[in-house]
């Protein structure tokens, strides 16, 4: 527990301040930033700034000429005030007067010094990158002494510390609960959305940056020996553009056919984007012999629950057709779903007027079920009937064996 003082006692709701070490360092560690008050001359100034907590001291970014980091540099420190809120709900009451809010905050008093130990300043500054995501800082240049001179560090000892929440539902007064008025909690979080690389990375997507997935939802490579199978990236739009030029892949497509490099990387990034939600299983497709981008393929109308899942979004460069790559390819992902997930049926696809891509699925021992009636519109606008195939786990292993049979007379890729 930390020591109650003037500066930490409530005045008000005392039942909602809390003094509890662990309470204070879970909500420390929980944000990545706080906003740090002091004063100049006088005067009241509040900053927002990073901060990373080691043991018993909070740690405050800063640059060296700022205002705080050049008063800090006496015996004395520097008095200053950092608090963290956390907004978890707004509260809608049936009167005004006891709208509020859910929220998690801790406030910190005390004297702030500079660091300048240079052990202790690197520990500090490794501790700030590993906080946005463990292993950066081994994914990462360090600073080299330039940087590190123009980068400040605050010690503030967590002695004056003290929590205050408020949870639960709506208060009112006993008259207004009759009020035709909706009253209730809106829940309030902060979510991550899909990591956006910068121009030219080529590196791919780090695991501390990635979503946690279910096995049905992960982009698992895959390999053969006409094709590779790799989680699909930004870093591929390039590829996919020169692989897929021919009119002809686009045709009865879902989508309109690029024009430019920017429509693949819209393709893409929907791909991608849609993945993130869940909604998706997106890999590139990659000549095994040349490692060469050559198309996409996806899992999608993924259901764990019910163990069912779709192939589709699939398109590849002109040459490669009648190769062993599409054949190979879904032989991969049917052995996936059917042998790895557990699935009980894979389902595919495919516009009515699409001939070749109706005996391609055929050919896999897939069969076809109904035809979907005005089921998706089409990139001129036109309605398109959908004919739907699908294999159930009783039919892969005859299934399997005759794939495996026509790859091993499948023309090598790329010929």
């Amino acid at each position: 527990m930390y020591e109650q003082t003037h500066r930490t006692t409530a005045t008000r709701d005392r039942g909602r301040t809390d003094y509890r070490r662990n309470s204070a360092h879970e909500l420390l560690d929980e944000a990545y930033h706080c906003h740090l008050g002091f004063t100049v001359d006088g005067e009241p100034r509040v900053l927002p700034t990073l901060h990373v907590r080691i043991g018993e001291t909070l740690y405050l970014h800063g640059s060296t000429g700022s205002r705080p980091l050049l008063a800090a540099r006496g015996d004395a420190g520097l008095p200053v005030c950092v608090a963290v809120t956390h907004l978890d709900g707004l509260v809608y009451a049936r009167s005004q007067f006891h709208h509020s809010a859910n929220y998690r905050s801790v406030v910190v008093h005390g004297s702030a010094h500079l660091v300048t130990a240079e052990a202790e300043k690197a520990a500090v500054l490794t501790a700030l990158v590993e906080k946005v995501g463990r292993g950066r800082s081994g994914a990462s240049r360090p600073p080299h002494r330039r940087e590190l001179a123009e980068t400040a560090v605050l010690a503030l000892p967590l002695r004056e510390v003290s929590v205050r929440t408020r949870t639960g539902g709506v208060r009112e007064e006993p008259e207004d609960l009759a009020l035709p008025h909706w009253a209730g909690v809106l829940p309030l979080r902060m979510v991550t959305g899909r990591p956006q690389p910068d121009a030219g990375v080529t590196a791919p997507l780090p695991d501390h940056l990635r979503p946690e997935l279910t096995p049905w939802h992960t982009p698992a490579p895959m390999a053969g020996a006409h094709v590779r199978l790799e989680p699909l990236a930004e870093s591929h739009v390039d590829g996919l553009w020169a692989a897929t030029r021919d009119p002809e892949v686009w045709q009865h497509l879902s989508v309109a056919p690029p024009t430019t490099p920017d429509d693949v990387a819209d393709l893409v990034r929907a791909a991608l984007d849609a993945g993130w939600q869940g909604e998706r299983v997106p890999w590139v497709q990659l000549d095994a012999g040349t490692g060469e981008v050559i198309g996409t393929t996806s899992y999608y109308e993924v259901n764990p629950q019910h163990r069912r899942v779709a192939i589709g979004h699939t398109f590849l460069g002109r040459r490669w057709w009648r190769t062993g790559v599409n054949t190979e390819a879904k032989l991969m992902l049917l052995t996936r779903a059917f042998e790895e997930l557990g699935a009980e049926r894979v389902v595919w696809h495919t516009d009515i007027r699409n001939e070749r891509s109706q005996r391609a699925i055929e050919r896999l021992g897939a069969r076809r079920e109904a035809v979907l009636r005005r089921h998706r519109q089409r990139p001129d606008g036109s309605w398109r009937d959908t004919v739907q195939y699908a294999m159930i786990a009783d039919e892969w292993p005859e299934a399997q064996l005759q794939l495996r049979k026509s790859l091993r007379s499948a023309v090598p890729a790329g010929r």
